[in-house]
């Protein structure tokens, strides 16, 4: 009995949703929290937040002189010495011994005409000179001998041994040697003159360098027929222009306004739209004394203190007028940001860079003012792009997007 007892003892076993109802409820109360901390700490941390809309500028490289800037004006980079060179004959061009950008000196040929008969001229001129002055050899000869005679002969006419026509012909003779010798002189001198104006007509078929000069451009080829004027057709007048390099200054144009704050010899800078991050030390050259009417301004000539070959003629220059010389510290560019950008927070400043489509707040170290721009000594580096006035609801990390220019 009792076994049959104890073999109708059973212990229920609980169904399987018993279980896992029971075990499943903590894990997603647990996930539920993590959830939520994690969406707190992206919200929090600005990734889930809405982006916020930001103004951005770049850091850049600022120079002290813009503390001690005046005024500011704009104008090109002109050769005060610059010359289109020609010919003062009328041939055809033979050869070229120069092209664009070639340094040349003064004297230096540039161009050959054809020159044949310059060449035949100057030869016969050259012939006739030797011919005028073998002849002046001989009749200088036939002086001597006709100066002897007539010495003997007036001699001896004092003392009565010749005849009156004898003396008078040997006085003649004389006379005729010494104009024959005259005429002699007057032919040299003569072909002489014409040996030189063949050497010079010979040299205008030569297009030389009338300074030291670059080359800026070339107008005309082999084969082009070259006349003084231009004026016949296919004919070229000038054949190089040349700029002396040395003389480059820039015309700026300063409002008559502002005109009483620049005088003769003050100091500059000038920047070349070519090469931003480069300045260039200049001085006040010269005031032209006349205004242009339709712009009311004045063209005023700065002239370069150092000569760099990078700075060519025609380039765009913005001239900064300046208060006094600046140092050589002064001349060497500086980090620089707008101070808008700058939060104070705890006695520390720091800017918001921008890093793709969020911001990091990054702590700087600023130095002294320069313009209207702040110095920045470490924490950032030119080039890097911050946010301009940044509001108080953005944190580091938070997404932003770009403001609408």
């Amino acid at each position: 009995m009792a076994n049959e007892d104890l073999s109708k003892l059973k212990i229920e076993k609980p169904g399987p949703g018993v279980y896992r109802s029971k075990t499943k409820r903590p894990l997603l109360y647990i996930a539920l929290v993590v959830v939520v901390v994690i969406v707190a700490a992206l919200y929090f941390t600005g990734i889930l937040s809405p982006a916020v809309e930001v103004e951005t500028a770049s850091v850049s490289l600022a120079y002290p002189s813009q503390g001690i800037t005046i005024l500011n004006a704009s104008g090109y980079v002109v050769p005060q010495r610059k010359a289109a060179v020609a010919s003062r004959i009328t041939s055809r061009l033979v050869s070229l011994s120069a092209e664009e950008g070639n340094i040349v000196k003064k004297g230096d040929v540039l161009a050959k005409l054809e020159n044949e008969d310059a060449i035949a001229t100057r030869e016969q001129a050259a012939a006739n000179l030797k011919v005028s002055q073998s002849d002046l050899e001989q009749t200088k000869a036939e002086l001597r001998d006709a100066a002897i005679n007539f010495d003997r002969f007036k001699e001896l006419s004092k003392e009565g041994l010749v005849s009156k026509f004898d003396y008078d012909s040997a006085d003649l003779r004389f006379r005729k040697a010494s104009s024959a010798v005259a005429g002699a002189e007057y032919s040299v001198k003569a072909n002489n003159a014409a040996l030189q104006g063949a050497d010079v007509t010979l040299g205008y078929s030569y297009i030389r360098a009338p300074f030291d000069a670059v080359v800026l451009t070339k107008n005309a080829d082999i084969g082009d027929i070259i006349t003084p004027l231009g004026a016949a057709a296919n004919a070229q007048a000038s054949v190089f222009t040349l700029a002396d390099m040395a003389s480059l200054q820039v015309e700026a144009d300063v409002s008559e306004s502002n005109l009483e704050q620049v005088k003769k010899g003050q100091p500059c800078e000038i920047q070349l739209d070519a090469f931003p991050d480069s300045r260039f030390r200049g001085e006040v050259y010269m005031i032209v004394p006349t205004a242009d009417r339709t712009k009311a301004t004045v063209m005023v000539k700065v002239r370069f203190i150092d000569h760099d070959s990078r700075i060519l003629p025609e380039m765009s220059a913005k001239v900064a007028f300046l208060q006094r010389p600046v140092t050589s510290e002064e001349q060497k560019p500086r980090t620089a940001i707008n101070p808008s950008a700058i939060i104070t927070s705890s006695g520390k400043k720091h800017v918001f860079l921008v890093k793709g489509d969020q911001v990091i707040e990054t702590p700087i170290t600023t130095g002294e003012q320069i313009g209207d721009m702040i110095e920045v000594i470490s924490g950032i580096k030119t080039g890097d792009k911050i946010v301009l006035k940044p509001l108080d609801k953005l944190k580091n990390g938070s997404k932003i997007k770009f403001a609408a220019k």
